[in-house]
């Protein structure tokens, strides 16, 4: 109650002093709210409905949208930098430039601190002093604090506080500033991206796609090293896992470079998939592996994966559909000098695993009865599809088990809507497998991907029951002559 009649006082002595006085209510009711603390809801609807309604107040000083560019600029489709030039007036001191540094140590917090504004500019009628500029929300009745004036009083400086009008420029306005004063009110405002080398990737919703190209080139002009920007325009394909895109800004020129993890690659962004928010992901799963492991990617992409793992000295069988992924992947390889440690293939993830894996383990597993071993691991992201190639597994080797230390483990990424997520993609892939992971796997949750949408990686090693299939007694017979039961033979028809 104290605080709410100190501003009714407040408000009475700086804004109805004179029957003059331009300011409107809703101003000074934001007035009111800023110096109670707090800002009830209905103050909040009549500040939307009136800002930019309302006649230009310069001299409002505690106005919290003071660095707003012009509100002309709202609906702009078509980028105009010099639509967004304004002039405000803010508090500055005039101090003599021998004691500037001194000043702006003592009035850290009082003093200008906005990006790309000057703290210090020049008196064009003294040549010996400078204005030292203040934050307008910091002095919003252009008068410092008792305790700031006896600090200037040792400095011998001179508490008077004069108003300097101050050029606001497009240069001077964040990219969110620009953009939530350009699209309607109250529609989200996209700011963010993912950044591909020089490219600048967006998500835009369909409200902001009238604003696409001003959005672009804002985006390009803020973000330094940025020189092309592009939209998705449909979702990721399931097969080759990339997606058609729109250039909003700069050069056409969608093959970039990448670095993630210390470690350099090259692709095309329209072809080939390529997520920088996955390189932690990436990191912690090649550390898992040893020099001497094997490790088979199943949709190894352009080789966040294989790379890594080669260098680590570890065998590497990697595969990828995409013939674009394919053909990246054998450059990356060979730009990083790992080309005759990775073994690459352009097939079908299915085919992958019932080939060179199959392979390469019905040759590796039965020779390892000796220490050291080395470890064996199959990573699949793929994590819109990747839960149903696990059953593939299912009798994938015949013969005696190898020891249970030596069975391969299995990195399958997927994605869950579910509210238990993790509980959700370990029972999808036990209904592939036909077998129960109950203590036997461990999930890890990569990343939230979009509301309500989680993508996890389960890492499990292949129980010995679901990878073997033992001997049939006559299995040298015809088909039609074999005595195995009916689930055999449909799965020996399924692995042929």
């Amino acid at each position: 109650l104290w605080r709410l009649g100190y501003c009714a006082r407040l408000l009475k002595t700086n804004h109805f002093r004179t029957a003059a006085s331009n300011t409107s209510f809703p101003a000074a009711w934001m007035l009111l709210a800023q110096h109670s603390g707090r800002i009830p809801g209905l103050f909040i609807v009549v500040k939307k409905n009136t800002f930019f309604t309302m006649p230009e107040t310069m001299e409002d000083k505690t106005n919290p949208e003071l660095y707003l560019p012009h509100p002309g600029v709202r609906g702009m489709t078509l980028l105009n930098r010099e639509a967004f030039k304004r002039t405000v007036v803010v508090p500055a001191l005039k101090v003599k430039k021998e004691v500037v540094h001194s000043v702006l140590k003592s009035l850290k917090q009082s003093v200008l601190q906005r990006p790309g504004l000057k703290r210090v500019v020049e008196d064009p009628e003294d040549e010996d002093s400078r204005f030292v500029i203040l934050d307008p929300h910091k002095v919003p009745e252009f008068s410092l604090a008792e305790s700031e004036q006896q600090v200037l009083k040792q400095l011998n400086v001179r508490a008077e506080v004069s108003k300097y009008h101050l050029e606001l420029s497009y240069e001077n306005f964040k990219s969110e500033e620009i953009l939530r004063a350009v699209l309607p009110e109250g529609q989200e405002v996209t700011s963010g991206f993912s950044r591909v080398g020089h490219i600048a990737h967006l998500n835009l919703r369909d409200h902001q796609l009238p604003y696409r190209h001003l959005i672009g080139q804002v985006i390009m002009d803020k973000n330094p090293g940025i020189t092309c920007v592009v939209n998705k325009t449909n979702i990721i394909d399931s097969t080759y896992r990339n997606f058609e895109m729109e250039v909003l800004a700069g050069e056409n020129n969608l093959v970039t470079k990448v670095k993630e993890n210390n470690i350099a690659y090259e692709l095309d962004f329209s072809k080939v998939y390529w997520n920088p928010r996955l390189g932690t992901e990436h990191g912690r799963v090649v550390q898992l592996l040893r020099a001497g492991d094997v490790l088979f990617d199943v949709f190894a992409g352009i080789g966040p994966f294989a790379i890594p793992a080669a260098k680590r000295r570890c065998r590497v069988f990697a595969n990828d559909l995409n013939p674009e992924s394919y053909a990246w992947l054998l450059h990356n390889c060979k730009l990083n000098k790992v080309d005759t440690k990775v073994k690459a293939f352009n097939m079908d993830g299915r085919d992958f695993l019932r080939g060179p894996v199959r392979e390469e383990l019905s040759k590796e597993l039965p020779l390892l009865r000796e220490e050291p071993k080395p470890a064996f691991h199959i990573v699949m992201n793929l994590p819109a599809l990747a839960v149903e190639f696990l059953d593939v597994f299912r009798h994938l080797l015949v013969g005696e088990p190898c020891s249970p230390a030596a069975l391969p483990t299995v990195h399958c990424y997927g994605f869950s809507k579910h509210s238990d997520p993790a509980r959700d993609i370990q029972e999808r892939a036990e209904a592939a497998l036909g077998t129960s992971l109950a203590g036997r796997c461990s999930t890890f949750l990569v990343r939230n991907v979009a509301p309500n949408k989680e993508m996890l990686c389960l890492s499990f090693q292949i129980p010995a029951d679901v990878l073997y299939k033992r001997p049939c007694p006559d299995e040298a017979k015809p088909a039609s002559k074999r005595l195995c039961t009916s689930q055999d033979s449909s799965e020996e028809k399924v692995l042929s």
